[in-house]
């Protein structure tokens, strides 16, 4: 049995708990002296740091099994990769005593103060989820494997997280809550870009009745942003065109695609940000007004990407086409100026066929007089 200390995310309960693979972990309050937590990279991450006259709170959690230090080691070594076991003098309920803590190496000894109680406001909610869901590939894979998988859980947890604070009404249909399926198993056999889950679940019927157990699979998508481009002074729009996996995978002998600007939302960032962001990295356009258009799933029977659409206001001169994209991330685009009732004929003609396109330019042709009356 092993005594570790913690001082950082992991004195949050819930998660401990996820991480331990337990829910009753033994835990008592403790506290180091001449050291302070501060916050390291990009995810708020704290880092324990000497300073003189400084105590730190935390917490000592007793008789850890052989296993269950090994989970933290998977852990603490895996997404964050840079943190090491080192012995610190404690002082806790029986007085001091050295007890090994997860240390970052290699961290800047200044920094501002990481606060946990701000990190369960603002990160829990993501990190419960990618706790989760990192921590089923305990005993599957390494380490360094499961760390490469890592960015795309941050994007899937952010995602759930989103989903259970997105306000949205049930005036027409069920208001059931999701609390009330019954569900059997989870498995996922596949993780990488997306994330392949199987479930057996019962789900409450129309008629009161619980349904039998049914096996079901879905792809694990994050959150996405789709922004249209439109110039109400000039009456156009840009569309871009690139090379898209799923009609090529279809069998569509034309697989190169119009669409909106989009991109996935990552994490910390807002659908607004992603847009303004997106916009620049594909279009090489900046936006002076955002207009929601709509939030939605476009494949709701297997598929659990999230989109938010909006049309954005631009300059768009004969000059802002071209080609753009990110090449660290294999993109080849193309962008067309169209003026909006070329575009809209698209929609007729069955040249757009992308949801998100018909979706922002359906829009678009509703609310067009009042956005050029504006500008």
């Amino acid at each position: 049995m092993t005594d570790l200390f913690f001082y950082g995310t992991l004195r949050h309960l819930p998660l401990l708990r996820v991480v331990l693979g337990r829910n009753d972990p033994s835990v008592v309050p403790a506290k180091v002296e001449n050291m302070r937590v501060i916050s390291h990279g990009t995810a708020d991450t704290p880092a324990l740091v000497p300073c003189e006259g400084h105590v730190t709170d935390g917490i000592i959690v007793s008789e850890l099994t052989e296993t269950e230090v090994a989970r933290l080691d998977f852990y603490e070594f895996g997404p964050k990769g840079d943190y090491e076991l080192s012995p610190v003098s404690v002082i806790g309920p029986n007085g001091p005593t050295d007890l090994p803590v997860y240390i970052a190496a290699e961290v800047a000894s200044e920094g501002p103060d990481w606060s946990l109680e701000q990190w369960v406001k603002t990160h829990s909610p993501t990190m419960m989820h990618v706790a989760a869901e990192y921590m089923s590939f305990f005993g599957k894979l390494s380490a360094p494997e499961a760390k490469r998988l890592y960015p795309q859980m941050m994007v899937r947890g952010a995602s759930k997280a989103r989903a259970a604070v997105t306000p949205k009404p049930a005036r027409v249909r069920s208001s059931q809550r999701s609390d009330s399926v019954d569900l059997r198993s989870v498995r996922q056999p596949y993780t990488n870009f997306f994330a392949l889950t199987e479930q057996r679940l019962r789900f409450p019927r129309f008629d009161g009745a619980m349904s039998p157990e049914i096996e079901r699979e879905g792809f694990l998508g994050g959150d996405a942003v789709t922004v249209l481009p439109y110039d109400p002074v000039r009456d156009r729009v840009m569309v871009i065109e690139q090379f898209r996996f799923s009609p090529f995978m279809r069998g569509d002998p034309l697989p190169w695609v119009l669409e909106p600007v989009a991109g996935r939302i990552d994490p910390g960032e807002t659908p607004e940000q992603t847009a303004q962001r997106e916009l620049v990295e594909e279009a090489g356009v900046s936006v002076k007004d955002l207009h929601h258009v709509a939030n939605y799933y476009p494949s709701p029977s297997c598929f659990s990407e999230y989109i938010y659409s909006y049309i954005g206001i631009c300059d768009l001169p004969d000059e802002a086409a071209g080609l753009g994209g990110l090449e660290t991330e294999a993109e080849d685009i193309r962008s067309h100026i169209l003026s909006f009732d070329r575009a809209f004929e698209l929609v007729f003609d069955g040249e757009a066929d992308a949801a998100p396109l018909i979706i922002s330019l359906m829009w678009l042709a509703r609310e067009r007089a009042r956005l050029r009356k504006d500008a």
